[in-house]
């Protein structure tokens, strides 16, 4: 997903001059193709964030669309009253390129975990915040982003992640994709983003083993957020559930109520939430260790899912 996402800077450098990247304290190769060809749009610079952001901002004031590319964490939460100021507050299109979002960084420990960005990059005005699901969905996205008047924060997995994105969903900022579409009236709705989207549809074929059936809606844009296919398929649901690769706090969770009770929802279904508690993550492993840790991978869905299901029937009874 990074390297495609970076490959399409290039792409789009090729066909629209007001493209530029900047980098903070990359690998010195990166984006060699586009440093050798046009030097004069492509920057490295050092461990300066918040420098690269009023750079950025400058640029883009100029007529320049800056892709500005590090750390999820560094370019959040390291400049973050950069990203407020310069960027947000003026409107400016700067894309924040931010590489391993939620988890991917396990290793390092939680310096480097980016459980909180989709939270306060929707906390501000002006911001649109993404995260697909695929390197094929990021092209889409990529693509979209060239003539989008606003700042934009792109989410990135780590690589690798598999392709489950489809070209005939379409893409469009700000509209949420139908990933499995249910067959019953009243099924369980499954709500995710980014690599999680996967995982969601690994869970869904897991309920329909034990006759649960299941849709997954997907959400490439957190913000602005598809509020329409929320209220739309929400109320039916006979378990509506969350599942984000991020803190339980302002997130996609969130953005999901914040939508239904913005909406004037009456009818809630029951409605459960999985990601990331309230505390910073104290172990290190691999990415796959620690969404297991959360409960997190398709099994663990699908079997709290199913006790939902079940703990409801009971208390019915």
């Amino acid at each position: 997903m990074r390297k495609t996402c970076l490959d399409m800077v290039h792409r789009l450098a090729k066909k629209d001059e007001r493209v530029v990247f900047i980098g903070s304290d990359l690998s010195p190769g990166l984006l060699a193709g586009m440093k050798a060809e046009m030097p004069e749009r492509h920057y490295m610079e050092g461990v300066t964030e918040a420098n690269v952001i009023g750079m950025a901002a400058g640029m883009a004031m100029d007529g320049f669309i800056p892709f500005v590319n590090t750390i999820a964490t560094f370019i959040t939460r390291r400049c973050y009253e950069q990203v407020a100021l310069d960027l947000c507050l003026h409107d400016l299109p700067v894309r924040l390129i931010g590489n391993g979002g939620g988890l991917v960084y396990a290793p390092l420990g939680p310096t480097h975990l980016a459980v909180e960005d989709i939270a306060i990059m929707r906390a501000l005005p002006n911001m649109t915040v993404t995260a697909v699901s695929d390197a094929d969905e990021m092209v889409r996205l990529m693509e979209a982003s060239l003539d989008w008047p606003h700042p934009i924060y792109i989410r990135l997995g780590k690589g690798g992640d598999p392709i489950i994105s489809r070209p005939g969903n379409g893409f469009e900022i700000g509209r949420g994709i139908v990933a499995r579409e249910a067959t019953s009236s009243d099924p369980v709705v499954l709500i995710s983003t980014g690599v999680m989207t996967a995982r969601a549809l690994e869970a869904a074929d897991i309920l329909a083993k034990d006759g649960i059936d299941a849709e997954v809606l997907h959400f490439h844009t957190l913000k602005p957020i598809d509020r329409d296919l929320i209220v739309e398929r929400a109320p039916r649901a006979r378990c509506l559930c969350v599942v984000e690769e991020h803190s339980l706090i302002g997130g996609l969770g969130s953005a999901v109520l914040d939508a239904l009770v913005n909406a004037g929802q009456c009818r809630l279904p029951p409605i459960r939430r999985l990601g990331i508690p309230d505390r910073f993550v104290d172990s290190y492993g691999g990415q796959d260790d620690l969404l297991a840790r959360f409960g997190l991978q398709p099994p663990q869905i699908a079997a709290t899912i199913a006790k939902s299901i079940a703990e409801r029937r009971v208390a019915r009874a």
